[in-house]
């Protein structure tokens, strides 16, 4: 398999800030690489300093010490049109503008392409109404930017992005304000995006479980310094469950992602009936988790009703709960819903 080519690289680079002839270092000596036709996901905590290095990447601001490579050349060395051809950026900021259409709102993506006058050709609508089809927001094209939801409008930003024809696209959080749904849409075009086109997507995130889901590579960034590596290799080492475990939060290492901690004070031993769906159990379990009750299951055979299961080998527990094919028993009482078991503890 042929390794993919490195797009932007960071060569010992310091980032932070020169107010009044003092410097002020958010993160010093940062190595890493991003790659052609990857998703790559930077993760840390707030004000750990991921949108300076955005920042910083997309030439916004100017780095302390080190470089920062794109396509084997300095971006120091970089003008402002040769940049703006390389490097797409779609903001966290809501673009305050209502009397422009869809369409209108990603032909700006042509600027860098346009001349002087701003005019765009066929050839250029041609390439934005691409960008359009390619983002799904073909039927909204005639809509006023002013009337989208969140989560549209976050399509015509990276639709935009995509009009700009560069080869490397930076996102600040680009999930941010969306809800569930839109989130995963997002990010899944952003995957398909590099993938499909080659691209190279790089982008900062709090959304931690869906990162670690559909990202190619994570970086994992602290004062100390930035980490990167796949998903899977990140919980292998050990890295990624240092980074973000704590009392609240504990590190599935079968799954690879986060769960979160319940403080239990109490025991359920669970009887699960021949034929019980799993689902249901699962289900179960996880009411009782949110309600400070651990839970150990003993499969066994019994007959059709709930209620009608002798366990043998009863152990100390505070709840007894069996679960049948059609409903549950709670402490010898029978019920057909959760919610029904869960009242019967108050």
């Amino acid at each position: 398999m042929k390794k993919a080519k490195e797009t932007i690289r960071l060569d010992h680079l310091t980032i932070g800030y020169r107010t009044n002839g003092n410097v002020a270092a958010v993160v010093t000596d940062i190595c890493a690489a991003v790659r052609e036709g990857e998703l790559t996901c930077l993760l840390g905590a707030n004000g750990v300093g991921k949108s300076t290095l955005l920042r910083t990447m997309a030439a916004f601001q100017p780095r302390l010490s080190g470089h920062i490579y794109v396509a084997e050349t300095k971006l120091d060395d970089y003008s402002d049109s040769r940049l703006a051809r390389t490097i797409g950026i779609v903001l966290t900021d809501k673009p305050d503008i209502h009397n422009m259409t869809v369409r209108q709102m990603v032909a700006m993506g042509r600027s860098p392409y346009t001349g002087f006058w701003g005019r765009c050709s066929a050839a250029d609508m041609d390439i934005v109404d691409e960008a359009i089809a390619l983002t799904g927001i073909t039927a909204i094209a005639r809509r006023m930017v002013g009337t989208l939801s969140d989560g549209e409008r976050q399509k015509v930003m990276i639709a935009k992005a995509l009009a700009q024809q560069t080869p490397v696209i930076i996102l600040d959080e680009p999930t941010a304000f969306l809800d569930y749904p839109s989130k995963i849409e997002t990010m899944q075009l952003l995957h398909r995006i590099s993938r499909e086109m080659g691209k190279t997507v790089f982008l900062s995130t709090h959304d931690v479980e869906l990162a670690l889901q559909i990202a190619d590579t994570v970086w994992l960034m602290s004062r100390s310094g930035v980490t990167t590596g796949t998903p899977e290799d990140l919980a292998l080492n050990g890295r990624l469950p240092a980074f973000f475990e704590n009392s609240s939060i504990t590190f599935d290492a079968m799954t690879g992602l986060f769960t979160l901690n319940h403080t239990t004070d109490r025991r359920a031993r669970l009887t699960v009936a021949a034929g019980a769906d799993a689902r249901r159990v699962a289900m179960v379990r996880k009411a009782l988790l949110r309600n400070g009750i651990s839970a150990e299951e003993n499969y066994e055979t019994c007959k059709e009703h709930a209620g009608s299961c002798q366990n043998e080998t009863q152990q100390s527990a505070d709840i007894h709960v069996t679960i049948t094919a059609d409903a549950y028993s709670f402490n010898g009482q029978s019920v057909h819903t959760i919610d029904e078991m869960i009242r019967l503890l108050a």
